[in-house]
């Protein structure tokens, strides 16, 4: 099927949120991305060059479009387009592979992450341990923007993210997880003890941290302490690096606290 200047132009505009959320779309690129996400998303169009018209085979898709490298280009949103582009509707979920074990013991909220690589690296981090619910607060960036999709490697296939007013979620959360946050005045986290228990882990911004609001729900303050103890060091640790920290800590507990 040849694909057509107007097509072309669509596909582009997927880059802008605005449309993403009117068309309920969402573009992710590379074969190993696309792959992935193939495997929980519906693929409305599929776009390849030659040399890659085989992931056809793998990927079922409505629309198929074999097109020439510079027909690729125009539409990639990388420096080094990967030859493969795909269209997913976000809002048609294939089936859920929840599991009561990496639903109920840990659960990611984020309080306001801007970076779209920070987003996605979170994203991944939480496949990786097993967390397959986020939630987070509306300012925090799009999950379905290309560099953040970009940045999962398909993780986005395993973890559902969902945006909404943080503060009233965590206070209905409240009665059946312990508040997890990271703070510099907080309790070092390889020494505190309340950690095996079902818990809700909130990350803040880069700049900012936990909000105000935020901060008051929080049951247990934690801090990664750096090494040596009193060494000058650096200010703090990026949030994607705290995240990926403190989860390996959670599950860790988690882990050895099944008899």
């Amino acid at each position: 099927m040849t694909i057509t200047k107007n097509q072309i132009k669509f596909v582009r505009s997927l880059s802008l949120k605005k449309n993403r959320d009117e068309h309920h779309l969402f573009v992710a690129e590379g074969k190993k991305c696309v792959t992935e996400l193939a495997s929980a998303f519906r693929c409305k169009m599929l776009i390849a060059i030659e040399n890659q018209s085989d992931i056809s085979d793998i990927v079922e898709c409505e629309d198929l479009f074999i097109v020439p490298p510079s027909e690729l280009e125009r539409m990639s949103q990388l420096r080094s387009p990967q030859g493969v582009i795909a269209v997913f509707d976000k809002q048609k979920r294939k089936n859920n592979t929840t599991t009561k074990e990496t639903t109920t013991e840990l659960i990611l909220a984020l309080d306001g992450i801007q970076d779209p690589g920070n987003l996605g690296t979170i994203i991944r981090l939480a496949d990786w341990f097993g967390i397959e619910q986020i939630i987070a607060s509306k300012d925090t960036a799009d999950a379905f923007a290309p560099k953040v999709v970009q940045a999962t490697m398909g993780a986005l296939a395993r973890v559902n993210i969902n945006y909404l007013e943080l503060q009233t979620e965590l206070k209905k959360l409240s009665n059946i997880f312990n508040i997890l946050g990271t703070f510099l005045e907080g309790d070092n986290i390889y020494t505190h003890e309340n950690l095996s228990q079902p818990s809700i882990l909130v990350m803040g911004n880069e700049g900012n941290g936990i909000r105000p609001e935020i901060e008051q729900l929080v049951t247990d303050k934690l801090f990664i302490p750096s090494y040596p103890a009193g060494r000058p060091t650096s200010e703090s640790l990026n949030v994607a690096v705290a995240t990926a920290v403190a989860c390996a800590e959670i599950r860790r507990r988690q882990s050895t606290s099944v008899k």
